[in-house]
């Protein structure tokens, strides 16, 4: 086996090496360049809007959080986002985040912003396409995602039927092996490991009870796993945040060393580990991009699949809940764990080498048990469980939609079971391979999906256009539904 497993990391360091090198960062922060620019900063020029029509919606619009009925097989707005939020605000929040700073140093997290911020453009980008050209199956569930605008929208330009249709079958056989890294071994394995640390339970125990649990919500598909996160991701989400806002208020006084070298080690102004200047510059700008796609997952058109089973008409509405997805994932959840983390004495924040002998979420572990002593460990432990298990619950409901473009809706029920059983693999597979490979996949299925974004990036500016003429300035003009409608209705005319 360990022969296996090093063969394996070898060709995986050479896969992750190509995936993951300058080009692929710009083709990333390009998309979300280009898409900011013709939707003119939408996410700074229209804060106000989306912040009121998405979170703010949750106290003050019905249709927000409304349940469909028990036949109705789309799911609400904010169940949407809880079940992209679940798959999105898991390990790369503490771990990944942990990553970021070790091997890249307190820079990092600047560039963890900076795809933030031009990543939400890109999120946004997605969901608008994945509303425009979703379908619905034969068992009238909403299909949506990269592969039915890659295929529908980029295969409808002249000369490029088949370019799209490949693309689109691309993006799923990458989109399922990638539920099984970042949605599945590396979640799973993350959490037998500090549960084991924690509490002494031997991995291969967590490993059972995660596959039973996993197993009783995943074959109740979508409506079952987002009836889930909807509960568990605000509880687990608000317990987490406060925790790590009382360690940088006690540690207060940190605040502004914590800020100056974030921004100076994110320029080589220092050296990054004690290394030279140069070699800082670069490991802050790739570590930071790397935890930072692997965090809010903006370009891999990922979350845009269930994004698209929301009860929804109008493609910018769900656009802005994807701003707001990438917002809460990384400007919130991930900015207060490094803060918590580079504030509590572990860093020093001159040099930005990190002090402790501790790694990954080991490390953020220790940063909150200066303030909540052994309590710390556990906290973060349990932490760990509740995002990472909810995680596993929102991919595999990706790799399900993937697997069913690949193999039709009757097959899904066997990718299930065989990401039920990867639960129990995972728990025991090496966390640093487990972590590796979720890099690697995750860059080959960004891809297809930026080279649908940029080819349909017209689409969303013609869209985003006509919305913001309507509901925001006041003028009286056709929307574009009712081509949105044509094209639903041609998809259903196809699967009857």
């Amino acid at each position: 086996m360990e022969k296996i497993y090093s063969y394996i990391e070898q060709v995986n360091s050479a896969v992750n090496g190509f995936v993951w090198g300058l080009p692929m960062l710009i083709l990333l922060v390009g998309t979300g360049i280009l898409m900011t620019s013709l939707t003119r900063v939408f996410q700074v020029t229209h804060f106000k809007h989306w912040v009121k029509n998405t979170v703010g919606g949750i106290f003050k619009d019905k249709n927000v959080t409304a349940h469909t009925g028990k036949d109705d097989m789309q799911i609400s707005q904010f169940q949407s986002l809880c079940t992209a939020l679940a798959a999105t605000i898991g390990t790369g929040n503490i771990a990944g985040v942990a990553a970021a700073i070790i091997s890249g140093g307190p820079g990092a997290i600047f560039w963890m912003w900076i795809v933030a911020f031009f990543g939400m453009m890109t999120n946004f980008s997605e969901n608008v396409l994945g509303i425009y050209y979703r379908r619905r199956n034969n068992k009238n569930e909403w299909c949506g995602g990269a592969m039915y605008y890659l295929k529908d929208g980029l295969g409808s330009k002249p000369g490029l039927e088949k370019v799209g249709a490949f693309l689109a079958v691309m993006f799923s056989g990458f989109c399922v092996i990638a539920s099984f890294g970042i949605g599945n071994m590396s979640q799973i394995n993350s959490i037998a490991v500090n549960v084991n640390s924690a509490f002494g339970i031997p991995n291969l125990v967590t490993g059972i009870i995660l596959m039973i649990l996993a197993g009783l919500v995943i074959v109740g598909g979508l409506k079952r796993i987002a009836s889930v996160t909807e509960t568990l991701v605000p509880f687990m989400a608000i317990i987490y945040l406060i925790c790590t806002l009382i360690i940088i208020v006690i540690n207060i006084d940190q605040l502004g060393a914590v800020i100056t070298s974030i921004v100076k080690g994110a320029f080589g102004m220092k050296a990054v580990g004690g290394g030279i200047v140069g070699s800082g510059i670069a490991y802050a700008m790739q570590w930071g991009m790397k935890r930072g796609v692997f965090s809010n997952e903006a370009g891999l058109g990922s979350s845009v699949m269930v994004h698209s089973s929301s009860n929804v008409r109008e493609p910018v509405v769900q656009g802005m809940w994807g701003i707001f997805e990438v917002f809460a994932d990384t400007i919130i959840v991930c900015t207060l764990t490094a803060f918590a983390v580079l504030s509590s004495g572990l860093v020093d924040l001159e040099t930005g080498k990190v002090i402790s002998d501790q790694v990954s979420t080991a490390l953020v572990a220790e940063a909150f048990s200066t303030v909540y002593g052994k309590a710390g460990g556990a906290f973060i432990a349990i932490a760990i469980l509740f995002f990472a298990f909810s995680t596993v619950l929102g991919w595999s409901q990706y790799g399900s939609k993937g697997f069913e473009y690949l193999f039709g809706t009757k097959t899904v029920k066997i990718y299930q079971s065989i990401f039920v059983v990867f639960i129990l693999v995972g728990a025991t597979i090496d966390l640093t391979l487990a972590w590796d490979l979720s890099d690697t996949f995750n860059g080959m299925m960004a891809i297809p999906n930026l080279i649908g974004v940029i080819a349909l990036s017209g689409t969303v500016m013609k869209i985003t256009k006509n919305y913001v003429a309507r509901k925001i300035k006041g003028k009286k003009i056709e929307p574009m539904l009712s081509a949105i409608d044509e094209i639903q209705e041609q998809h259903l005319k196809e699967v009857s």
